[in-house]
């Protein structure tokens, strides 16, 4: 049986993003590593959207950058510009072609079907493969977008609508999600947080067409791509095991209140490189503890106040731009939580912190 120095299982972004970060950086140049996937061909599947606020690896991947941004709801709209942190987007198909088309060129990095067939024995293992089990408590964002195309220039692509919670709620949060890559091509998205049982919210076209003819009053347009997901916001059950660290939403790099994930793989990665020869010894990687107290106190409001959430998206993002993308992206210091926590309303907070 072969015996590879690492293993990566799963090739999605998470994997994909170690396995470029270890090669770029030559920690492969005397170590081999296998990467098991089951998919036989690499297609656009994602779209993962961010904050630059901090240096990645995929500039090149990225399809549009936005500086301005709108909130909407039924207690107002809010426009919102931060120049210094742009909000990009990254296609999956350009990773994918860019990661694999460098690994290829290292005769060290193997793409396998079947963990089985290996001897895992003196291997050092990252995982990507989530077990997340569907239980009743549990919140998700789970979505479904369309990329349209318009015969006419319909879009202003100088501008996104980050959420848009003029719609049917049903007792959840709901919310549509605009990124208008040209003025006659947008990606559009359903989004709801909620419990994974309820399917009546998963009519996820029906209100796709409802939201793009009544709201965006859009009749002729042309779907050319569609994606559709769920994240879970909670943090991963898994057990400390030797030889074997978790990566990706796998291993709680995704940020609970928000559901971004991308930045914080590109951070855990870059510490996996830095410390790859003593990483069996090396302290677990975490967003921070901060931000987990203060996520799961949100997403408790959430679920016992979901009326009141598009009124406290709307108050949050009437801080200061910056202060709100550096909590979001978490960057902020002491200082800039205060700021955001001050936007909430306390006391509804302060019963669910116990």
């Amino acid at each position: 049986m072969k015996e590879f120095d690492y293993i990566i299982i799963g090739g999605g972004c998470a994997g994909l993003s170690l396995a470029y970060e270890l090669n770029i950086n030559k920690k492969l140049d005397k170590k081999t590593l296998a990467i098991i996937e089951i998919r036989e061909k690499y297609k656009r599947d994602k779209t993962w959207s961010f904050w630059k606020v901090v240096d990645h690896n995929f500039e090149d991947c990225v399809i549009k950058s936005w500086n301005n941004f709108t909130i909407n709801s039924l207690h107002g709209s809010h426009e919102m510009v931060n120049k210094r942190y742009p909000y990009q987007t990254i296609d999956s198909g350009l990773f994918y072609k860019k990661v694999i088309d460098s690994l290829k060129k290292n005769q060290n990095i193997q793409f396998l079907k079947d963990i089985n067939h290996l001897n895992t024995k003196n291997s050092f293992i990252f995982n990507s493969i989530s077990t997340n089990q569907i239980h009743d408590s549990n919140l998700w964002q789970h979505f479904k977008g369309i990329e349209i195309e318009t015969q006419k220039n319909i879009f202003d692509d100088g501008i996104f609508n980050l959420m848009d919670f003029n719609c049917d709620q049903r007792n959840n949060v709901h919310f549509f999600y605009t990124l208008p890559f040209a003025k006659n091509k947008a990606l559009i998205e359903t989004t709801w947080v909620s419990k994974m049982d309820d399917k009546s919210l998963k009519d996820y076209d029906a209100q796709l067409e409802k939201y793009i003819d009544e709201t965006l009053k859009i009749k002729n347009y042309e779907i050319v791509y569609q994606e559709e997901g769920a994240i879970p916001l909670f943090y991963p059950s898994s057990q400390i095991e030797k030889n074997r660290i978790n990566i990706g939403s796998a291993g709680g790099m995704t940020r609970l209140s928000t559901g971004y994930t991308f930045l914080n793989i590109q951070d855990h990665c870059k510490y996996i490189s830095k410390n790859i020869e003593k990483i069996q010894s090396s302290k677990l990687y975490h967003i921070g503890k901060k931000y987990e107290f203060l996520d799961n106190i949100f997403l408790k409001v959430l679920r016992n106040h979901p009326d009141i959430m598009p009124k406290i998206f709307l108050n949050m993002f009437k801080a200061p731009s910056k202060t709100v993308i550096k909590f979001l992206s978490n960057k902020s210091n002491f200082f800039e939580d205060l700021r955001i926590i001050l936007k909430m309303p306390k006391w509804i907070f302060i019963k669910n912190i116990f």
